[in-house]
């Protein structure tokens, strides 16, 4: 099974937010409103037009604001009333700088906003980008859930987009799990229980579809919450939040249940306390579910009477895997590379029609740059003498420029011990290395 490097995106804020209408229907008699979205590493990306321009957005239960990044093709669209703020959230350093936008039109499919607060973060190392292979220009939270009953379908990559007195109302009811969730600070929480070595521990988590992972632990805010034996866990790198990265310890616990279900030997993480220290927690909270588990059903979020619905799909019974290579890959740029062109025999390159296609058939395209962001102490790869910044050129002898971000991490992951063939340039240099994917859990 193709398996992803996973990353999750966490957020806490360091200033008052002043409520939002959220969207409504533009069509009034319209009992639906369907938008498909982008599903990279379980995170789902929806189109949102911000005055008028489309964009790309993470849809995110784990944030009540509208953030809008710093990018180059934020200069293009006009905000309103801006105001100077400063964020945090987690991961080791303070606060980041940005702005506040009141007065704003934003449109998902058939639903507009007419009077929207957004945030706009001005320093561009907060760009999701980077860690999910695609020009991400923000991230939409409680706006989007607040007003309907709101399905999202992992499987068939659309986020449905329903009138609470729907018919659709009904067919959850009959069809689906109820499960009672909490709505504090504009996000969901639920009450689960986790098993980490014997004994079941009832824990209250934000229900965050922004992150990737199954299920993160706060072992440090519960006298009852312990980490596996050592031999279960790592020291790894968590992923990318809006003040740095996010480290913590990855590790193999007993179980996980929610209602119902129940999933056998999760791969869950506990984010260290430095990590955490600037998040804004609620009263009780113990941890957060993650896309890991949401894409495992056909999920149902109602904000307006507390309830989360949740019907199994065909990755229910799926295995937890990790990333056994220790490496993270980033795109961080991109290059003009030289493509030969196949032309028929007799045929004449008009170069008036393309001015990129040169005499000798070949012709000039921008491709992208992947990089080794983070590398895992002590892994295999690190032990190969694989660095943070080295560029890929190729993977197991296949050239990386052509593939896709979650293309490339898909030649990491691997149910099986297998070896990888990596080459890599340094300093102007290509390099060849090769390592074995290594289980420790």
């Amino acid at each position: 099974m193709k398996k992803i490097i996973l990353f999750f995106f966490l957020f806490g804020f360091a200033i008052s937010v002043f409520s939002q209408e959220g969207f409504e229907f533009v069509k009034p008699k319209s009992s639906r409103v369907k938008v498909p979205v982008k599903l990279i590493n379980n995170l789902v990306f929806i189109p949102v037009k911000i005055n008028g321009v489309e964009l790309l957005f993470l849809l995110d239960t784990g944030v009540k604001e509208t953030i809008l990044f710093g990018f180059d093709e934020a200069k293009k669209i006009a905000l309103n009333k801006l105001e100077k703020v400063n964020f945090k959230g987690l991961g080791t350093n303070e606060t980041v700088g940005g702005f506040k936008s009141s007065g704003n039109h934003l449109t998902i499919g058939d639903m507009q906003s007419k009077n929207h607060l957004l945030y706009l973060i001005s320093d561009s190392s907060s760009d999701l980008s980077s860690f999910v292979g695609v020009s991400v220009n923000g991230i939409i939270g409680s706006a989007g859930f607040k007003n309907h009953l709101v399905e999202i379908d992992y499987l068939k990559k659309v986020v449905i987009f329903h009138k609470l007195n729907s018919k659709f109302n009904k067919k959850i009811n009959k069809n689906y799990t109820k499960v009672p969730i909490v709505i504090e600070g504009g996000k969901p929480y639920v009450n689960s229980v986790v098993k980490v070595n014997t004994e079941e521990v009832p824990v209250k988590l934000l229900i965050d579809s922004g992150n990737s992972d199954a299920v993160w632990l706060f072992d440090e805010l519960s006298d009852q919450l312990e980490l596996p034996e050592p031999e279960k866990y790592f020291e790894d790198y968590l992923g990318q939040s809006l003040s740095g990265a996010v480290v913590g310890k990855r590790a193999r616990i007993a179980e996980f249940s929610i209602a119902d279900f129940k999933f056998q030997s999760p791969i869950v993480a506990f984010p260290d306390s430095i990590s955490v220290h600037n998040i804004n927690l609620q009263s009780g909270r113990l941890g957060s579910l993650g896309g890991e588990i949401l894409k495992r059903f056909s999920v149902v979020f109602d904000y307006s009477n507390r309830q989360l619905f949740l019907k199994k799909n065909k990755a229910y019974a799926s295995s937890f895997f990790y990333n056994k290579s220790g490496i993270e890959i980033w795109h961080t740029g991109s290059q003009w590379i030289k493509h030969v062109v196949a032309v028929p025999d007799n045929a004449t390159i008009k170069k008036a029609e393309d001015k990129n296609t040169n005499a000798d058939n070949s012709k000039m395209q921008l491709k992208p740059i992947y990089e080794i962001g983070h590398i895992r102490e002590n892994s295999n790869a690190a032990k190969s003498g694989l660095r943070e910044g080295d560029i890929l050129v190729a993977i197991d002898g296949k050239t990386v420029f052509d593939y896709s971000l979650q293309e490339i991490n898909a030649f990491l992951w691997s149910e099986d011990e297998i070896w990888i063939e990596i080459k890599i340039l340094r300093e102007g240099k290509e390099m060849n290395f090769k390592f074995q994917l290594l289980n420790v859990l």
